[in-house]
């Protein structure tokens, strides 16, 4: 199956790199002439267009679109020569299924919200899909999407909001590794190895609630002993306001949440 992804900037590349490393090798990508772009697809051995023209040509089975929102109708208009079966997958977020019908009317579509662990096949994806679509190509996106990391299905309206958390997540979850890490080296703990710990119990911590899915409440019980230690620094959590920054976080990114 040839995949073509439609721009080549941080999430189309994180995109490449995931298929790459989920072994799909029939891998197009379109984007303006870039040195940058002709050195990753160089050595990933990605065949690279300028051009929508080329890319028509070459009969991809799916596209996704990783334009930027305010061009990705005008560039998801010049596509609409490609086989009517090709399958189109828009991240542009704001850009509904509507508007994008309207430039490919007679294609199957689906928007999708990922975020960019999905370099490394541990992305978080919120999909919605078109109505009426068959459900052999229901499958066969769940199928793609799902070898980027976790396919969660849901309304086209929730798709902002699971951009914020998300997308935005990621970043949030930076800030308080590198705050954690700070506090380890304070005690004592090199960076390096401060770094390896938390990345590891981030990780940790993400594939326990997803593999029980035991809701994050229960899990911390779990963790936080009568009078123990885990509880007190949760306890200290509290006190400096930390849930309430956490969910002032996501608002303030929601606001903006259309232009990502």
């Amino acid at each position: 199956m040839k995949i073509a992804i439609v721009g080549a900037g941080n999430m189309g590349t994180a995109i490449l790199n995931g298929f790459k490393a989920a072994g799909e090798n029939d891998l197009i990508t379109l984007n303006p002439v870039n040195p940058r772009v002709e050195k990753f697809t160089q050595a990933k051995q990605i065949q690279l267009v300028n051009t929508p023209t080329d890319l028509v040509k070459a009969q991809p089975a799916v596209v996704i679109l990783t334009t930027p929102a305010p061009i990705t109708l005008e560039v998801a208009s010049q596509l609409a020569s490609l086989n009517e079966e090709t399958i189109i997958i828009s991240s542009a977020a704001g850009i509904s299924l509507a508007a994008l019908a309207k430039a490919l009317p007679n294609h199957p579509l689906a928007a999708m919200i990922p975020n960019t662990p999905v370099a490394v096949n541990a992305g978080t994806i919120g999909l919605a899909l078109r109505e009426n679509l068959p459900t052999t190509i229901t499958a066969t996106i769940k199928e793609l999407l799902g070898k980027l990391g976790d396919v969660i299905v849901v309304k086209e309206t929730d798709l902002n909001i699971i951009g914020v958390v998300g997308g935005c997540g990621p970043a949030f979850v930076d800030v308080l590794m590198d705050a954690f890490s700070d506090a380890a080296v304070k005690h004592g703990l090199s960076r390096q190895i401060a770094y390896q710990v938390v990345a590891s119990m981030v990780k940790g911590s993400g594939t326990l609630a997803t593999e029980t899915g035991l809701a994050p409440a229960l899990l911390r019980d779990q963790v936080a002993s009568p009078g123990g230690t885990t509880i007190k620094g949760i306890s200290a959590l509290e006190a400096h306001g930390f849930r309430g920054a956490a969910i002032t976080a996501i608002d303030a990114a929601s606001d903006n949440s259309a232009t990502n």
